[in-house]
């Protein structure tokens, strides 16, 4: 098992040189009704599930280096091309490289809506970092949770069990900072019986985050995710 905070890291120092990030693709995406999409190389968890396999094990290999404003240059032509409201970035932990992500922000329009899609990890074990995403009035912070309990984070993720609390933590701290955010979660991956556990969880920072439960995920089953899976004990048909 890992701890993803010395894995963040790890990674922070091949992806990240001072407010540059690695990127692998720039596309237009169908979700949220149409948005624009920045794949981000490197992740802090291990996720079994994961489709974007080479960016996260091979980062110091794949893609390359884009500045803020080039990233937002690019993000933005992609969203006026195609009419879109919201940006995003994906395929990986967008809250690694905190520099990029802030001056990003900064240099996106708040005419945009920028979903920040992330597993939480940083953003749980960090306030001042939701703090900084608080002075964006166009941030909306998305956190997938990877299982309900923290035996099912480590089995999904391989990661010490104790951390999945950083995924709860970082919805705390962007209740109580004033940071729009709301929890996602792939169905198809967790035992439902575990449910109400984590409703209780979630309750327990904000009623409203229940309410908000974003299932819409559904699994991707690639080969090469049918062996992970299996291989951590995952029954797959």
């Amino acid at each position: 098992m890992y701890n993803p905070l010395e894995l963040s890291q790890s990674i922070e120092k091949i992806v990240c040189r001072y407010r540059h990030r690695k990127y692998f693709r720039f596309r237009a995406a169908r979700y949220y009704g149409g948005i624009s999409t920045g794949d981000v190389v490197g992740c802090n968890l291990k996720c079994c599930y994961c489709y974007v396999f080479q960016p996260r094990e091979r980062p110091a290999e794949i893609g390359r280096f884009y500045s803020p404003e080039e990233a937002a240059s690019i993000l933005i032509k992609i969203a006026e091309k195609h009419e879109f409201s919201k940006i995003r970035l994906s395929g990986g932990e967008p809250t690694i490289c905190r520099r990029h992500l802030i001056k990003l922000l900064e240099t996106i329009p708040d005419n945009f809506t920028f979903i920040v899609e992330t597993n939480g990890i940083l953003l749980g074990y960090d306030k001042t970092y939701v703090r900084d995403l608080a002075k964006f009035d166009n941030v909306l912070v998305r956190v997938s949770l990877k299982g309900c309990t923290p035996q099912e984070f480590s089995k999904i993720t391989g990661a010490i069990p104790q951390t999945f609390e950083y995924q709860l933590l970082a919805l705390r701290n962007c209740v109580e900072v004033g940071v729009e955010c709301y929890p996602a979660i792939l169905l198809d991956i967790i035992d439902r019986k575990n449910l109400p556990l984590l409703k209780k969880r979630l309750d327990e920072i904000d009623e409203s985050l229940w309410k908000n439960l974003d299932t819409s995920e559904v699994l991707l089953l690639y080969p090469h995710v049918k062996r992970r899976m299996e291989a951590v004990g995952f029954k797959m048909s």
